[in-house]
């Protein structure tokens, strides 16, 4: 890199926040690779490489800091975005007080858009989200839940429950009953 290493950008970007990082370097001596990881970097592959592993590592990657807690999460588990109230640990949500019965793919679904509310997830995402990566499923079988989903929600009011944006995926609406 011409103006500062691979370790410089990792330690700003550090202090900045909890951003992934993945070392991808020629340099692989043993020193490298432990100063990568203690400077912060979740992992470190050394040239050369195979483009599978790389993919794998940042899919490990992902799965650990995507599925950190939601920031609406209050301390006994629930999550609120809106009129939606989400309970991880009793499978359950509601809207406006009214219980929504969903099935564990919708309930899934729900919860993996509402974890990060400004995020737009593509369905293959969502599908790794639920199913690990790889999983063999066509990505219309996630429109039909999405579809599902903004069904019983539009009959208890709510009409904004799920965004889409066209060629890209989902994102949670505001949930807020007007659509």
């Amino acid at each position: 890199m011409p103006k500062m290493d691979g370790l410089e950008v990792c330690r700003r970007l550090r202090s900045d926040g909890d951003v992934p990082i993945l070392f991808l370097s020629s340099r692989d001596d043993e020193i490298d690779r432990v100063l990568g990881i203690e400077l912060g970097g979740d992992d470190y592959v050394a040239k050369p490489f195979s483009p599978r592993e790389v993919v794998a590592r940042v899919m490990a990657i992902l799965r650990r800091t995507t599925s950190r807690p939601p920031v609406s999460s209050q301390p006994d588990g629930i999550v609120t975005h809106g009129g939606l109230t989400l309970d991880p640990d009793g499978w359950t949500a509601s809207f406006g007080g009214a219980e929504i019965p969903l099935t564990v793919t919708e309930f899934s679904i729900l919860r993996t858009l509402v974890s990060l509310p400004g995020k737009i997830f593509s369905r293959d995402v969502i599908i790794s989200r639920l199913h690990g990566p790889g999983f063999a499923i066509t990505d219309r079988t996630i429109d039909s839940h999405v579809r599902n989903l903004r069904h019983k929600f539009a009959e208890a009011g709510c009409d904004d429950l799920i965004e889409t944006r066209a060629g890209v995926g989902y994102r949670i609406g505001a949930c807020s009953g007007a659509g």
